[in-house]
């Protein structure tokens, strides 16, 4: 058996609901989410219990919306040591949010969450990655708001977000207010493509290899940490089913009933932390010129 890597990754979970995944818009009005059936709890707890297990902490990026409904599950996580950040409040995607309506969001989310758990809340993660060219005004938002680090730029194509372009690596954004760190999510390069290797769907979907050896490359290869996330919903086979596109269904139920085991797998693999002890102490580049390309959108 081979041994541990030594570098530690970070592990994070974006808590939210079945029902407040980006493919259901549409598909579940907002006016209805209180009446629907609730799993955000028990998933939580369950995953909570998994890194007990394992011994690890983790980044949990908790929805307002979910905090204010279950505060008492955002005071176990944060008893438990693991750290508290944001993922906004109602799961909008950025892009479809005026500046005014996203300060609101991300506003509201924050104090909830600092009331709740007793600390400050330093980490914030788009719903669904929706940081994209015509979005990075959100950025000099979050810096205003007192961010410290953002995890919302995917640098990948995909059909809802990405900008390919961006560094793959932790870099700090500096502006005249203030600077933020951007955490990408994780990929590795092959060729001319970034291809993403950090969880949530591309976990699920894909065979558990293409998540373990990416992850290896980056710890091995390149030296450097992997960001992976999670949505506890992707534990939760029995959750009730929706109705959307057919491509949704596949991105949404795709192998849900095996994410547990291979979560549980994961964590004896590798080493995590939370992110805030795995990324901001560690020295990032500044990439301006990755960046130049796609700040002419807003900035």
């Amino acid at each position: 058996m081979s041994a541990r890597p030594l570098i530690v990754n970070a592990m994070t979970i974006d808590v939210e609901d079945y029902f407040h995944v980006s493919v259901f818009d549409g598909v579940v009005p907002r006016r209805h989410w209180e009446a629907l059936e609730s799993r955000v709890e028990r998933n939580t707890d369950r995953l909570l219990a998994l890194f007990e297990d394992a011994g690890i902490k983790a980044t949990f990026f908790i929805l307002g919306w979910v905090a204010e409904r279950h505060p008492a599950l955002v005071g176990r996580v944060a008893a438990l040591g693991h750290e508290i950040a944001s993922h906004g409040y109602g799961h909008r995607l950025v892009y479809d949010l005026t500046p005014r309506t996203f300060r609101e969001d991300i506003r509201r989310s924050k104090g909830a969450l600092e009331s709740m758990a007793g600390r400050p809340v330093r980490g914030y993660r788009a719903p669904s990655y929706s940081i994209t060219p015509h979005s990075l005004w959100a950025l000099d938002i979050l810096i205003e708001e007192g961010f410290q680090y953002d995890a919302s730029i995917f640098p990948i194509h995909h059909d809802r977000y990405g900008i390919p372009i961006s560094p793959r690596h932790p870099y700090p954004i500096h502006r005249d207010h203030g600077t933020i760190v951007e955490v990408p999510g994780s990929t590795v390069r092959i060729g001319p493509y970034n291809l993403p290797v950090g969880g949530g769907g591309y976990f699920r979907i894909l065979p558990y290899w293409w998540t373990k050896r990416g992850i290896e490359r980056l710890n091995r290869d390149e030296q450097r940490p992997a960001v992976f996330y999670l949505h506890p919903w992707e534990i939760d086979p029995d959750q009730p089913k929706l109705m959307t596109s057919a491509l949704g269904r596949f991105r949404h139920y795709r192998n849900l009933g095996e994410t547990e085991a291979r979560l549980t797998q994961l964590l004896r693999d590798f080493e995590f932390a939370p992110m805030e002890q795995v990324m901001l102490p560690a020295s990032v580049e500044d990439a301006p010129s990755a960046l130049a390309f796609a700040l002419p959108y807003v900035w």
